[in-house]
């Protein structure tokens, strides 16, 4: 065991937020604590790492063990560069290393006694991993989404979300026994948290998470720590595993809960009979049964939260058949070239994904669709009947100056009190809550005020940007339902992969300035176009990516390449279906074998890292054995060896950072 909670219980005047939760992490576990919003996971993290006081209860650690946590926002005051600021976790390597650079000044004027005090001091620094340190923290900034040019900008202009990506980088960079993680996916795109999950999922010490992103709990954790009602229940496996668990344990509940419901109302139907007799042994018999009643063991009804927010989408009129069609749209800033030459089409009924990494344009092509911002180029058509319906992540469509009320009366003035109350009810707004300006609430309840409006608009084709951003995860999978039940069409942009997984039947990813759609034909004419959700997305993207660069590079002056125009429902002409010609599909298939050799490389370079680590690990507990460390030759022949693995490793190091750039 390496930490535990007992017994803790924390409440805010009459409100009780934890109540007696216990509970252990192991020693190696990766562990996600979930809720509601307002349950109390960050208010438990804080209390394990000492920033909040509990109203009672302990928490403690095994000896010697080292705590990082992440908390969900950053405010760092440097006036280093980014990667100044990560160097100073490692500044005992640094001073290692220049005191190295003197040491060997020092031996090559003949020195002796600085050959003895190099020796030691290489050997602790090789110990300290410092000959790939460096490597290692641009490895960690790249993962986190960093591009080269970043690592100089100075941390006093970041943003928010930056400077918890440079935070996150430290604390990975100081590789503490238990990482406790507050929503560290909220500020990456998903190439980051992809790269976040293989990095958690390899790393040696203990992983406590709190997060809403499923998909990434899916890939990273094997135990769910559940807090609901103020309570704690554990469950093994991952969040998919708990999900259907739980989903089992209340339909049980329920189950038990409607049998008990049923037999007492039969036994006061019977009683009532028996009286209704007006015997007097039937009186007595009515007798006995309201004793047997009353020692029926009474279950109560399954306490849930939030499964009464309900969302049902309709829309107002069918559409045509082909609702959107987009051509050659482009859009800069600042000289900067978002993408160019962006053309698609989105036909009726379709659920289509827009994914990318952040500032790749994504949201600024869905305030194009939305009439909100010119394209510099192209043009876009709605086909006949169709009405839209925006959500907007930044939720800019609430009028802050309104409260919930006035937010939904202006917007549908035909409605009644009676039925915006009781609309708002559904979206959990009740009592004094619908009188709160829009200005005062949190994410999570703009974002449901922003879904009630879109209930109402009746829209028959649904443009979303970020859906889930502040949503619990009830209240997700309460859009995932709804989404998936509606008739009309849906264009959403999420980083969400779990909910992506759930509702797309295709995706669009906007790559290298140009958008890539992965549509449904898997035949060897058009390999870049697949149908799917975000996991086939996955398996398919891999085998084309490293083409999408080439041809990118390859468009002629400022000409757009875009490989992924989707495919109709009916077969287009070979020159409308082909995205590129047959030399370039030729092209394409080296590439694909140019990446599965790196792939080979890549997969040989890690065996070879990890039997090098392996063989160090030994040569080290060789030499600190006692027999070894009174026989001179035996030291001297293990510390050569040592010596001689250790540049080859870095080495490894090294082309094992090139060949994943």
């Amino acid at each position: 065991m390496i930490a535990a909670c007992h017994h803790i219980s924390k409440a805010y005047l009459e409100h009780v937020v934890l109540d007696d939760i216990t509970f252990h992490l192991e020693k190696g576990e990766k562990a996600a604590i979930v809720g509601n919003n307002g349950a109390g996971k960050t208010t438990l993290l804080r209390i394990m790492v000492g920033e909040q006081a509990p109203d009672s209860g302990t928490v403690t650690y095994a000896k010697d063990v080292s705590v990082g946590y992440l908390a969900q926002n950053q405010d760092i005051s440097s006036g280093r560069t980014i990667y100044e600021e990560l160097l100073e976790v490692r500044r005992d390597l640094v001073a290692m290393e220049e005191r190295l650079h003197v040491l060997e000044q020092e031996m090559q004027s003949g020195d002796a006694s600085a050959i003895e005090a190099y020796t030691e001091l290489q050997r602790r620094f090789s110990e300290e991993n410092g000959y790939a340190f460096r490597g290692e923290i641009t490895g960690i900034l790249r993962g986190l989404g960093f591009t080269d040019e970043d690592r100089d900008k100075k941390i006093g202009i970041l943003s928010g979300g930056q400077k918890t990506r440079v935070a996150l980088g430290k604390l990975l960079l100081l590789k503490p026994d238990l990482i406790i993680l507050d929503e560290p996916t909220n500020h990456l795109d998903i190439g980051s948290i992809r790269w976040l999950e293989t990095y958690l999922s390899n790393y040696r010490g203990t992983v406590l998470i709190v997060s809403h992103d499923r998909y990434f709990l899916d890939r990273t954790v094997t135990r769910i720590i559940e807090i609901e009602n103020t309570k704690v229940l554990v469950y093994n496996g991952n969040y998919s595993a708990y999900a259907e668990r739980k989903k089992a344990l209340r339909e049980e509940e329920w189950k038990a809960f409607l049998n008990n419901q049923a037999q007492r109302r039969h036994q006061e139907e019977v009683i009532a009979k028996l009286r209704q007799f007006n015997r007097e042994k039937s009186i007595k018999r009515a007798e006995s049964r309201e004793k047997m009643l009353d020692k029926m063991q009474q279950v109560n009804r399954p306490v849930t939260l939030r499964d009464d927010m309900h969302l049902v989408l309709t829309p107002c009129i069918r559409s045509g058949r082909d609702v959107l069609h987009v051509e050659d749209l482009s859009k800069s800033y600042d000289g900067r070239r978002l993408f160019s030459g962006v053309s698609f089409d989105v036909r009726r009924g379709e659920h289509v994904a827009l994914i990318g990494d952040n500032g790749t344009g994504k949201t600024t092509i869905l305030r194009i669709l939305n009439q909100l911002t010119e394209p510099d180029a192209g043009y876009l058509r709605y086909g006949t009947n169709v009405h839209v319906g925006y959500y907007d992540q930044g939720h800019h469509v609430l009028n802050d100056e309104n409260t919930v009320f006035e937010e939904i009366s202006d917007a549908h003035p035909d409605m009644t009190n009676t039925e915006i109350r009781n609309l708002l009810a559904s979206f959990l707004f009740t009592g004094e809550a619908v009188f709160k300006k829009i200005a005062d609430l949190s994410g999570g309840e703009k974002g449901r005020v922003s879904l009630a409006k879109l209930m109402l608009s009746e829209a028959n084709f649904l443009i979303l940007d970020e859906p889930t951003n502040h949503l619990d995860l009830v209240s997700k999978e309460v859009l995932e339902n709804a989404l998936n039940s509606y008739e009309g069409t849906v264009l959403y942009v999420s980083h969400d992969r779990y909910f992506i997984n759930h509702t797309a039947s295709r995706i669009l990813e906007l790559t290298h300035q140009v958008l890539v759609s992965y549509s449904g034909n898997d035949s060897e004419e058009v390999p870049a176009r697949y149908m799917g959700n975000y996991d086939y997305y996955l398996s398919k993207s891999a085998e084309v990516g490293s083409n999408l660069v080439q041809l990118a590079k390859a468009s002629a002056g400022d000409e757009a390449v875009n490989p992924g125009t989707p495919a109709a429902d009916s077969p287009a002409p070979a020159s409308e279906t082909a995205p590129v010609g047959v030399d370039a599909w030729k092209q394409q298939k080296e590439e694909q074998a140019r990446a599965r050799k790196l792939a080979s490389d890549l997969a040989k370079c890690e065996e070879r890292i990890s039997l090098l680590e392996e063989k160090l690990r030994q040569l080290d507990e060789e030499m600190a054995l006692p027999e070894n460390c009174t026989d001179l030759a035996k030291l001297a022949a293990l510390v050569n060896e040592k010596e001689t693995l250790e540049p080859e490793l870095a080495g490894l190091y090294e082309q094992w950072e090139s060949l994943q750039s």
